[in-house]
């Protein structure tokens, strides 16, 4: 059985185990390949898709996608990313979209981007060229450092940040600040997880689209990561030419902090997208032993027998990315308590 079809089954697992109340399983008959299909079908013909130019109302402002990529809204956003990437749902309580690449479905992209807007006021870019993004990094990693004992006690894996991917580069232009992280987790055999953001400063706040994949992708994201830094235009008096110092709200930090915000890793006030980092989930091995072992029995029946699981396990190889062990491998039905944010974060983007 190939990758996809192995993925596409663990996928409608997912959607099902996301279905059970109390942690009990349902007496329903375990999935066949016709079932799954129809299952994933289902869910992707309830998706409203949007190309072309999309309104992001609470941000005032529209992303211009083509037909390259599509967008969906908030309620579709959220579906995804908790009941096919595995997500807590009070992680993307604030997501106002995900955009994915055309031709592709919610089971079956290699990167998303989710998208969200923090009214922290306005990001003054008067020292972009003074940045010191090389302490942001080293102080990016000694927070992570500090955090492992935590996470590894609420059955996450430790997290290591490698460096960049692609160093912060701000375009004064289009006042957009573009960067990406190469991150690696204890245990993962595959490939380190990429994590790109793309900032969009405007006069009251920062659109963000922060983008999660694997370093196998580095290329393709990053060039989805330059449009998007273009994509994006602010309504007329909304833009950050348009900031008014007499009477805007002003955010506490500049550049650097909004890279060190969008590090992840305790952001303050709320998880955001740490939690939808570490849950993306494209290790749907490790997610069905989470859900518990009645739902692996499905999977062996299904995949027939050792010669099966031996094959799954080399399927998937290519997609075991440093992502997979951010859930935990004990046996049960309900997802892991998410970690407390920090106090010393500055406000996530």
């Amino acid at each position: 059985m190939n990758w996809r079809k192995t993925r596409a089954v663990a996928v409608a697992l997912m959607l099902a185990v996301g279905s059970w109340s109390g942690g009990a399983m349902a007496a329903d008959p375990a999935p066949t390949a016709n079932s799954v299909e129809v299952q994933l079908r289902a869910f992707e013909q309830g998706l409203h898709k949007q190309t072309g130019d999309v309104v992001i109302a609470p941000a005032k402002a529209t992303l211009h996608l083509g037909d390259r990529y599509y967008f969906l809204p908030a309620d579709d956003a959220k579906k995804v990313l908790t009941q096919v990437w595995g997500n807590p749902a009070d992680a993307v309580s604030d997501v106002l979209g995900l955009v994915l690449p055309k031709g592709t479905t919610a089971s079956d992209n290699v990167w998303g981007a989710v998208v969200t807007y923090d009214d922290t006021g306005y990001v003054s870019d008067k020292d972009a060229a003074e940045q010191d993004y090389d302490k942001v990094l080293s102080d990016m990693r000694d927070a992570a450092k500090e955090r492992n004992e935590e996470r590894k006690k609420q059955g996450f894996s430790a997290v290591q940040i490698v460096g960049w991917a692609q160093p912060p580069s701000y375009d004064a232009q289009d006042h957009s600040l573009v960067w990406a992280r190469q991150l690696k987790f204890e245990g993962s055999k595959g490939p380190d997880s990429l994590n790109y953001d793309v900032r969009l400063l405007g006069r009251r706040g920062v659109l963000s689209l922060n983008m999660v994949s694997d370093m196998a992708h580095l290329s393709e994201v990053r060039a989805a990561a330059a449009e998007f830094g273009r994509a994006a235009s602010f309504d007329r008096g909304e833009t950050y030419a348009d900031y008014d110092a007499s009477t805007d709200k002003t955010a506490e930090y500049g550049l650097a902090g909004l890279v060190a915000a969008g590090v992840g890793v305790a952001a303050a006030k709320k998880l955001g997208l740490l939690a939808i980092i570490l849950g993306f989930g494209k290790k749907f091995i490790v997610l069905i032993v989470a859900a518990g072992m009645a739902v692996m029995r499905w999977g062996r029946k299904l995949f027939g027998g050792k010669e099966a699981e031996q094959g799954r396990e080399a399927e998937a190889a290519p997609a075991d990315t440093v992502l997979h062990a951010e859930h935990p491998t004990a046996a049960s039905p309900k997802a892991p308590a998410a970690p407390k944010p920090a106090e010393d974060q500055p406000p996530a983007a």
